[in-house]
């Protein structure tokens, strides 16, 4: 069942995310179910690859997807548990993340083309900046219930007080704003933009059609879903915990995401890598709480 709330999520986020826009625009915008008609339109198509790809462009995709699809199996929803869950999967579920990222910069660096290295090396950097910040989290929520299991974590934290309060709402922000970059949305990147200079995810795909576009938006999607359900569940486990409750706080993200973008506009690139480094700098501040909290250290 978790897999399937999971996956209800990722499909979700990105058609509340538009919907959003467009009524704060005042506008009519897309259909609701847009994306999904449109992932079902490139899922019908043949892919066209270029002679100068070898098996590693072709090979991206598929690992891609699976990788997400993986790291999906380890994350619970609410009351519903995950469908492989052993102790140290916190570690695997951001390796696997790491995983599908590796992928997509050698498919872009195999095609020779200036772009899509361009968006290789502004991923690989990124990544190097934003990998350091989803491990503090994931060592946070470790040391807070004593778990390396995602299934055991949340249960695990249990408790109300301010101080932990404080905590995961730090954790839950870290969460968002790592879902934001891994996302390629507003402020870091925008999936609407046309421009290749400032492109970043959308760079490294531009030589990918049909089916295997059709798989690595699926797997950006899940991606983001998985993102936003971790948030929503380290917010929820110190207030309220329901399996409702953590959906649709999960949902929510899309709201955010849209308000967000809606009113905010894109970071100058030389801006970005501090944008990451403060996300970097939540995290670290959310550790060293929880770290003196379950150690009674008292400063001043």
């Amino acid at each position: 069942m978790s897999v399937v709330l999971n996956l209800f999520v990722a499909l979700m986020l990105p058609g509340i995310i538009v919907r959003t826009r467009a009524l704060l625009a005042g506008r009519k915008g897309a259909p609701f179910c847009q994306h999904i008609s449109r992932l079902g339109a490139l899922l019908c198509k043949a892919p066209v690859y270029s002679p100068a790809t070898g098996f590693v462009f072709r090979l991206a995709p598929v690992v891609y997807l699976a990788s997400t699809v993986a790291a999906m199996l380890l994350v619970p929803v609410g009351d519903f548990s995950a469908v492989l869950a052993f102790n140290g999967d916190i570690v695997l579920f951001c390796y696997l993340l790491a995983l599908g990222r590796v992928m997509l910069i050698l498919a872009a660096m195999e095609t020779g083309s200036s772009i899509d290295g361009m968006g290789a090396s502004r991923e690989a950097l990124y990544g190097a900046l934003l990998e350091p910040a989803l491990f503090l989290v994931a060592g946070t929520l470790a040391l807070v219930s004593d778990s390396l299991s995602f299934s055991q974590v949340f249960a695990g934290v249990g408790s109300g007080t301010p101080e932990m309060v404080v905590v995961m709402v730090l954790v839950m922000y870290a969460l968002f704003k790592i879902m934001l970059v891994e996302a390629g949305r507003i402020p870091v990147d925008d999936p609407r933009t046309h421009l290749e200079l400032t492109m970043i995810h959308e760079a490294m795909v531009l030589d990918y059609s049909g089916f295997d576009l059709a798989l690595i938006t699926l797997a950006g999607w899940i991606k983001a879903g998985l993102l936003a359900v971790l948030a929503a569940s380290a917010f929820a486990s110190v207030l309220y915990w329901d399996t409702i409750v953590v959906l649709l706080l999960g949902l929510a993200a899309g709201l955010a995401i849209g308000i967000v973008e809606s009113f905010l506009a894109r970071s100058r690139m030389a801006r970005n890598s501090t944008y990451i480094v403060t996300i970097l700098a939540v995290a670290l501040v959310a550790f060293v709480i929880a770290f003196l909290l379950l150690n009674q250290i008292r400063i001043g």
